[in-house]
This record gives structure tokens, C-alpha cells and sequence, in this order.
């Protein structure tokens, strides 16, 4: 992400929030409920579960995010120099599977709304154990399973429900509320790679694993007594029937296809851009860098994306933003051996691919259209998977891009005379291709017009 999403005008209407109501307050007088009921859009409480939420974001989307600053660390210190083969499926492992078991976690909590506050309070212990855990870790598969698996499981326990209780907070101005909240993952990868690159150049990798792990549950704990349901949850333990009747749909097909082919490159340049710099002559410092301009650009980005959604059709935003990306990637990067081109890939990769996963909003209203039953965070939860299929797949592949890479060092120039030529093609022609679902508008012609 970046990863920013902007949900305008797609989860909650005023009209849904009393059905809402009355189906979770069955042993209440609705008269009643509704006098009790605290106001959404307004208030204290409103905005301080808005304020957990986007701290949450900061925290667990920015450190998934921040994983480049460590993979370059891993790759030039023992015991991890010596094995770096697979080193890069840790991060995309963590991000990943944070897409990928969405759908899971969203669903549970809708059929079973009472699990909300048991589950942001189990993630503490899965989250800190999940970096503790790692700061002894000796070989890259025990990182994969602390700093990936682990980390991602806490990580979804407490960002799934934020989704859920803004659902709930914000419905006039859910567009503004979910646009703050998902900043947090810019702000974050702003912030946490420069933190990260300190403690590491000056306290070594294990005790900065162990200090950001209890700084993540202490600064998690109290934000939590915050995350409260507005809605009174149901007396009855009975479970909610899903709607996935968007399954049966080929324009969320055509849609999750391509979704699926930008998230296989999407985080390759952000998990590699420190290496990058590094081989270009970039002291650690600066190569941290990359990062935070990426993320800086994504959060412009990811506005201005929302805001022509409004506006635009989807398909023609998701075309814009792939090709642009492409072109920053194949036109840019692949020429970069220097700080200043690559700052200013930086900021064009951001600002075009950081904004793709707000289009899913688009997306998700032209799925609606077809399947009106369809719930958003239901959908949003499959395309989410999608992109973490993408992800993981990414994390092997990504290897096998640097190695098959070696094999070009001489036969061309710049970027694409390096180790790194054929991950810079690579990840600019899925750029284009995430692109591509411009072709779904045929689909939805012959749908409308049937």
C-alpha cells in the first residue's frame, strides 16, 4: 500500500445503519436503542476511534512496509549475509498473508460481531512475540515464521475490526474517516524507516527487533480501550448469513485478475530500493530514503486517486495510474544510477503505483451495481486477497529475478546491465498489465445491456 484504499460513500447509509440497528439490538425497544445510540460523523467518540485506528495503521501496514531497511541489514550481517537465499519471502510474507487472510477475518467478524474485542486484544501477545521472536532468530526460515507468519496473524487480529468499527462511527463523512485512517500506512512508512535505520546503525539488529516489538504493544494497548462497536451487539450468538453472491460474477474476475498480477510487483521495488542504492554507491542512510519518498508520494497520491474516483470511471483511473507507473519504473529506474534519478523514481512510483489500491473502491461500487447484495468489507476483503496472493508470489520470484539477473551484467545499460535489470522489467510490465482492467468495461456494456 503505498496500500491506501478510500472507501467513499460504500460501506454504511444512514438507511443501512437503522437495519443495522434493529437486527443488533433484537432484545431492545428500537425506540430505545436509537435514543441511546451515541451519534456517528461527530462527537468525541467518534474521533477517538478514528484516531486508534489511523495509530494502528501507522504501526502495523508501516512496519510491514519498512521491510526493506532490514532486508538490506540482513543482507550485510551475519548470520543472515551467509544464507540470503529467501530472505526476501519474509517481508512479502507478513504483507502477504495480511491481504490473503483477510477474507477470514473479515467474514468471522461479521458472523460473529462479539469477537471484535477478544480478537484486538489477542493480537498484543501474537504481535510482540512475533519481533521478540525474531531478534533470535538464526537462520531465514525462523524469520519467515516469526517476522512473516506471526507478525501477520497479529497484525490482521487488530486491523480487521478497525474496518469494521469505522463502518459503524462514520456515514456521512466515512470517506474522510477512511481516508485518515489509511494515511496511517504513509505516515508510517515515513516515519518507522528512518527509526529503524537509527537503531539499527547504532543498537544492531537484535535489541532494535526487541525495542520496536514492546514499543508496538505498549503503544498499542491504550489505543484499544478506545475501539469501541457503536452499534449494540447482538444478544443472539446465531451467526449472520454472507452474501458472496459477487463470486459468481466475471466483472469481479476480470477485476481480482489483474489486481492480482500488480500485486506480484507492486513491493518489489519497495523491498529492493535500499539494495538498489546501496549497489549505486548510497550510504544506508540514504538508501532509507527511498522508502519514505515512496510513501510520502503515495499518501499525495492516494487523494488524488480518491478524489477522481468520484468523478472518473474506474477502469480509466486504473489505466492511468498502471501506465504511469510503468513508465516511472522502465523509463526512470531502469536508467537510475545516481541519487537523483532514483529520489525522482521515488516520488513517481509512489504517486502512481502507491495510489492503486484506491481504485478498488471503484471497483467495489461497480461489483455492488451488478450484486447489490454484496457487503463492501466482504469484497474488499477478496480483493485484499488478491493482492496478497500477488505478494507471496512475489517473495520467491523476486530471487529468481536478481539470479537470472546476474546473467545481464555487461549486455546492457544502466539498471538493466545489473543484477537488478530483469526485476526492473519485470516490475514494470505488471505495473501496466494491473493496469489493464480498462477491458472491463466491456463487460459491464454487455451486462447493462442485457
Amino acid at each position: 500500500m503505498s496500500n491506501t484504499v478510500e472507501l467513499t460513500e460504500l460501506s454504511v447509509t444512514p438507511a443501512q445503519d437503522e437495519e443495522r440497528l434493529t437486527a443488533a439490538s433484537s432484545t431492545v425497544a428500537a425506540g430505545n436503542a436509537t435514543a441511546s445510540l451515541p451519534p456517528a460523523d461527530e462527537g468525541y467518540q467518534a474521533w477517538l476511534v478514528l484516531a486508534g485506528c489511523f495509530i494502528i495503521n501507522v504501526l502495523i501496514w508501516g512496519f510491514a512496509f519498512s521491510f526493506g531497511v532490514l532486508q538490506e541489514y540482513y543482507t550485510s550481517h551475519e548470520p543472515f549475509s551467509s544464507q540470503p537465499q529467501g530472505l526476501a519471502t519474509v517481508g512479502t510474507t507478513a504483507t502477504g498473508l495480511m491481504y490473503l487472510t483477510m477474507p477470514l477475518y473479515l467474514s468471522a467478524l461479521q458472523r460473529w460481531p462479539f469477537l471484535k474485542i477478544y480478537s484486538v486484544w489477542a493480537s498484543l501477545p501474537f504481535l510482540g512475540a512475533s519481533l521478540i521472536g525474531a531478534s533470535f532468530a538464526t537462520t531465514v526460515s525462523q524469520l519467515v515464521a516469526t517476522q512473516g507468519v506471526l507478525f501477520s496473524l497479529g497484525g490482521n487480529l487488530v486491523f480487521a475490526p478497525t474496518l469494521t468499527y469505522l463502518d459503524e462511527w462514520f456515514i456521512r463523512r466515512k470517506g474522510l474517516a477512511i481516508g485518515i485512517m489509511w494515511a496511517g500506512d504513509g505516515v508510517g512508512g515515513v516515519v518507522l524507516p528512518l527509526v529503524l535505520q537509527a537503531l539499527l546503525s547504532r543498537y544492531g539488529l537484535q535489541i532494535t527487533l526487541r525495542a520496536v516489538g514492546c514499543a508496538m504493544v505498549l503503544l498499542l494497548a491504550p489505543l484499544l480501550v478506545f475501539l469501541k462497536p457503536r452499534l449494540p451487539i447482538p444478544a443472539s450468538s446465531a451467526a449472520r448469513p454472507i452474501d458472496i453472491s459477487f463470486l459468481r460474477s466475471p466483472l469481479f474476475y476480470i477485476f481480482q485478475v489483474f489486481n492480482i498480477v500488480q500485486g506480484t510487483g507492486y513491493f518489489l521495488p519497495s523491498n529492493y530500493l535500499p539494495m538498489y542504492a546501496k549497489s549505486i554507491g548510497l550510504p544506508s542512510e540514504l538508501g532509507s530514503l527511498t522508502l519514505v519518498l515512496v510513501n510520502v508520494a503515495s499518501v499525495l497520491g492516494c487523494i488524488l486517486t480518491g478524489a477522481l474516483m468520484d468523478r472518473v470511471d474506474v477502469s480509466a483511473v486504473s489505466f492511468a495510474t498502471g501506465a504511469a507507473a510503468a513508465g516511472a519504473v522502465l523509463a526512470v529506474w531502469g536508467v537510475a544510477t545516481s541519487m537523483a534519478p532514483l529520489y525522482i523514481f521515488c516520488l513517481l512510483y509512489g504517486f502512481t503505483a502507491g495510489s492503486y489500491s484506491t481504485t478498488w473502491a471503484g471497483m467495489i461500487k461497480a461489483v455492488q451495481r451488478e450484486c447489490p447484495g454484496a457487503d463492501t468489507n466482504v469484497v474488499f476483503s477478496f480483493l485484499a486477497a488478491g493482492r496478497g496472493l500477488g505478494a507471496v508470489l512475489s517473495g520467491p520470484l523476486s530471487e529468481a529475478l536478481i539470479s537470472s539477473g546476474q546473467s545481464m551484467q555487461g549486455k546492457a545499460r544502466f539498471a538493466y546491465g545489473g543484477e537488478y535489470g530483469t526485476l526492473v522489467i519485470f516490475s514494470g510490465c505488471t505495473a501496466l498489465v494491473g493496469g489493464l482492467s480498462w477491458f472491463a468495461r466491456g463487460i459491464r456494456s454487455r451486462s447493462h445491456t442485457n
